[in-house]
């Protein structure tokens, strides 16, 4: 039987009606740190409590915006000037929040697609471990957090960071890390909870610790080594596409000079065929 509620924890009752699990805090304990189905059950766990999370945002932002809209459907207006005020900023918040539960939804589905693909892989079984909580901390030297900061997924993290208002967050039940945007916008890539660790750890990021843990999250910002290997990696970026345009245009170019170059065989017209 699911444990869960999905009126009041849709991503969580998601997890445990697909994967037929009863904890989903649990769901990487079987696996070694360094193992991708731990890799990619620690996503499912973190994208399954952030819906729940945003869904819970959702229902309260929701019973603001209609507190504010009930008196206008009762024709109230007294004071209207002031609903109307307050309900230009309820109505776009709500909607941010929707948004961002659809791209959060979408990413649960995706996440776990992948665990099952992987659960299901010819050689899972010999990836996996025996059971119990305290084999992720035996196994640490198996460990290996390059996958985190690999590809764009620094870079990601480090503009998302300079954007601002992005916090590290655990959950109140399991402690599953995760990553909160306050606004996010719908085309904004996910910032995996690993690479934010991994960066602390390298210096580039700062993670307020006087602030909850859990409520409202640590803040996070760039330091000056942060800074340095955003710009970095910036103009790493800008020099590869650069690069990449210049290969493309000799090659044009030669084209179009060497069609130039040839002369062009004209056919003789009919007449003087004739004669």
């Amino acid at each position: 039987m699911n444990p869960y509620d999905a009126t009041t924890h849709p991503g969580t009752h998601l997890v445990a009606e697909t994967l037929d699990v009863t904890e989903v805090s649990t769901l990487n304990t079987t696996y070694r740190l360094g193992d991708p189905l731990y890799r990619a059950a620690t996503r499912v766990i973190g994208t399954a409590y952030e819906l729940d999370e945003l869904h819970s945002r959702v229902t309260h932002a929701a019973k603001d915006a209609l507190r504010l809209l009930e008196p206008v459907g009762r024709r109230e207006l007294g004071g209207a000037w002031v609903s109307y005020t307050l309900l230009r900023t309820a109505v776009p918040e709500l909607g941010d929040l929707l948004a961002q539960q659809d791209r959060t939804y979408g990413q649960l589905v995706e996440s776990i697609s992948a665990y099952r693909r992987l659960l299901t892989a010819p050689d899972s079984a010999q990836r996996s471990t025996n059971k119990g909580p305290g084999l992720a901390q035996e196994t640490t030297s198996d460990r290996d957090d390059d996958w985190a900061v690999t590809g764009e997924r620094r870079l990601v993290a480090l503009e998302a960071v300079e954007a601002g208002d992005v916090r590290f967050r655990r959950t109140a039940v399991g402690e599953d890390a995760y990553v909160l945007r306050e606004k996010p916008q719908r085309q904004d890539p996910a910032i995996w909870p690993q690479t934010v660790q991994q960066l602390v750890a390298e210096g580039l990021l700062h993670q307020d610790t006087s602030e909850g843990l859990y409520r409202p999250g640590q803040l996070l910002s760039l330091t000056p080594q942060g800074e340095a290997a955003l710009h970095d990696a910036r103009a790493t970026t800008a020099r590869v596409s650069a690069a990449l345009g210049r290969s493309t245009t000799p090659a044009s170019s030669g084209a179009l000079a060497h069609s130039a170059a040839v002369p062009v065989a004209r056919t003789p017209p009919t007449s003087s065929r004739s004669r």
